[in-house]
């Protein structure tokens, strides 16, 4: 047998691999302009070296390519949801006049990996008008 080369420790049954993956990030837009005139908040967004799927738990953080999902919150309410497909975010029903979106990045175990806010406007909605027949 070859000796034990010095840099090899005994007490190592296996040694950790660093992560070469990049740091993720998330790039938020504006609300689409055409669905929020009519009140809808319809957010796009995309993630760069991060899937956003619908697993949880810690056996997801060490899955690679990295995974994760996204946490809402609208004007600091409680009351927090977890996005979890790449489907814009859709909001409703918000009065009209001013708010904010944190939207964040998270983990399966909802460490925060990335973070932006976003400033919505809903414009007041007319009344209805009558149609002629």
């Amino acid at each position: 047998l070859a000796p034990r080369p010095p840099w090899l420790r005994s007490d190592l049954a296996v040694v950790p691999l660093q992560s070469e993956e990049p740091a993720p990030k998330l790039v938020v837009y504006p609300a689409l302009a055409a669905p929020l005139a009519r009140g809808v908040v319809i957010v796009q967004y995309r993630t760069e070296n991060a899937r956003i799927i619908p697993v949880f738990g810690q056996a997801a953080v060490e899955v690679s390519p990295r995974v994760g999902h996204l946490h809402v919150t609208v004007d600091e309410r409680p009351g927090t949801w977890a996005h979890t497909s790449g489907d814009p975010i859709i909001v409703m029903g918000l009065a009209p006049g001013p708010h904010t979106m944190r939207i964040e990045l998270a983990d399966p175990n909802h460490r925060i990996l990335a973070s932006e806010t976003l400033a919505v406007t809903v414009p007041a909605q007319g009344t209805p008008s009558a149609h002629a027949h």
